[in-house]
This record gives C-alpha cells, sequence and structure tokens, in this order.
C-alpha cells in the first residue's frame, strides 16, 4: 500500500515528465523529506499550464489530496454557531470547510494564481481542489471568449475539497490606497453574484473569503463593512433564498475581530 510520501513521489514524477524544466530543481530535494516533496509538487501544480490530465494522474492525485484533507480535519459548518441571524464567522483555512460552496478571489483569468506556493487564497484553493479546477476554468474562459469581469460569479465543482463547489468571484484591485465609490460598488457586487449564484443552485450554506483585502489592498474594516451590510441586505430583500448559514472566513485575529465587532 502506498504511503502518502509514496504518492507525491508518483505525482512530481508523471508531471515531471510533463515539464522536463524542472528536473534540477528536483535533484536539489531530499528524496524522504515530506514537507520538501509536498512543497514540489504543490509548485509543480502551480506552474502546470493547462492541458490535457492522464487518468493515472487523476486518480493518484484524487487519493493524495483526500487523504490530504482528511487529516488536516474537516469543519462541518452545520456545527458553527452564527453570530446573528444566519451569519457565522470562523477563523481558520477555508479548504477545511464543508459548506456547499467556498468562495475564491480569483483573478480576472479565472485559472488559478501560477506562483510556486504563493499564500494567496486562489492558489490554496486550487492546490486543495486538484488540476482538474484549472482544467475546468479554462475550459469556461475558452467558451466565455473573454476575461472574468470584475465583480461577477461563477461556479465550479469543487473536485478534491470538502465543500461541493466553489463560486469565483473577481474583486477590485485598490491603487495608492485611494477607494473609489466604483470599487466599493464592484466589491458589494462580488458578494451579490455569489449569494445569486449559491441560491440559483439552491445552495444551504457557503463561505466567504475576504474579498479584495489581501493582494488587492482594499482596507480590511472598509470591506467587512460592504461585506456585512451586502450580506445583510440580500437576506432581508430575498427571504426565499435557499441559504441558511452564511460564514464569513478569516485567516488572522485581526479579521476576525472586525467581523465580531461589526456583526454584534
Amino acid at each position: 500500500m502506498m504511503t502518502q510520501l509514496d504518492k507525491i513521489r508518483k505525482l512530481n514524477k508523471i508531471l515531471l515528465q510533463e515539464m522536463p524544466e524542472y528536473q534540477i530543481q528536483a535533484v536539489q530535494i531530499d528524496f524522504d523529506d515530506y514537507k520538501q516533496q509536498r512543497l514540489f509538487l504543490r509548485s509543480l501544480m502551480n506552474l502546470r499550464e493547462p492541458m490535457p490530465i492522464s487518468e493515472e494522474f487523476l486518480n493518484l492525485q484524487d487519493d493524495f489530496l483526500t487523504q490530504e484533507a482528511l487529516e488536516k480535519g474537516i469543519v462541518h459548518v452545520q456545527e458553527l454557531i452564527p453570530v446573528v441571524e444566519n451569519i457565522c464567522v470562523w477563523q481558520g483555512d477555508i479548504t477545511r470547510l464543508d459548506a456547499d460552496a467556498i468562495v475564491n478571489a480569483a483573478n480576472t483569468t479565472m485559472l488559478g494564481c501560477f506562483l510556486p506556493c504563493h499564500k494567496c487564497i486562489d492558489n490554496t484553493i486550487h492546490s486543495s481542489a486538484g488540476l482538474q479546477l484549472r482544467d475546468v476554468c479554462f475550459q469556461m474562459m475558452l467558451e466565455q471568449g473573454h476575461e472574468e469581469p470584475i465583480g461577477s460569479a461563477k461556479i465550479t465543482k469543487a473536485y478534491n475539497l470538502p465543500s461541493k463547489y466553489v463560486i469565483h468571484t473577481v474583486g477590485p484591485v485598490i491603487y495608492d490606497n485611494q477607494v473609489t465609490k466604483y470599487d466599493k460598488l464592484m466589491l458589494a457586487s462580488c458578494y451579490t453574484s455569489c449569494l445569486q449564484v449559491a441560491s440559483e443552485k439552491n445552495l444551504k450554506s457557503i463561505a466567504f473569503c475576504c474579498i479584495s483585502t489581501g493582494e488587492l489592498n482594499f482596507p480590511k474594516q472598509l470591506a467587512s463593512e460592504i461585506a456585512v451590510h451586502t450580506v445583510k441586505t440580500y437576506l432581508r430583500q430575498n427571504p426565499e433564498t435557499s441559504l441558511k448559514k452564511i460564514i464569513f472566513n478569516v485567516f488572522k485575529d485581526e479579521d476576525y475581530e472586525i467581523y465580531e465587532k461589526i456583526l454584534k
């Protein structure tokens, strides 16, 4: 029976056959070091352009990522206690949540982050979901024929994540700390679009990441106020929605305190 390390080695070998230009980096990695091998696998997955994926790779990848998700620990959203109405705040890795949908802060190409092991949420979600996610997004964008507009949302399967779906939305980028009225409207549109997509799919739970507040520089306090206001407004105006639990997922203590204060 293959160990998780055995699976990583095999997956790296397959990817290196596709991308031989990274063979030099491969020989510098300790063959028996799990962490090094795992980071190299993530790097190769991040770097890999959309292309046909072998069944051998997918089967092994899915087996590995499913086991890894179990080892990280799956968080059951039905057990989360709302702060107010149907709204929860949860601090941790969004890829552990078994919500019907988790929200990904995507870029306009919708293909995920190509920077090896980058800490953005886009990279984290794609890395945990598996290569199928980039492939399906690529096909979706080919059919669309243009980049994804800011403030819109699209839904895909979640593949190896505990959630059922991933809803991808493109948030506004803030330059020189100048937040315009348009930026505020577009951020609100991200939340509304995600809620609409989830409702159309008859989903019962959705977990939002902190859209635009990381690499895109939207001020956290203002972004949180917009997020909470938009969600509350949507729930009030759409009492028939299937959504019964909205989760604001945060990673830092600062973000948790901001959401708790706003909601209370």
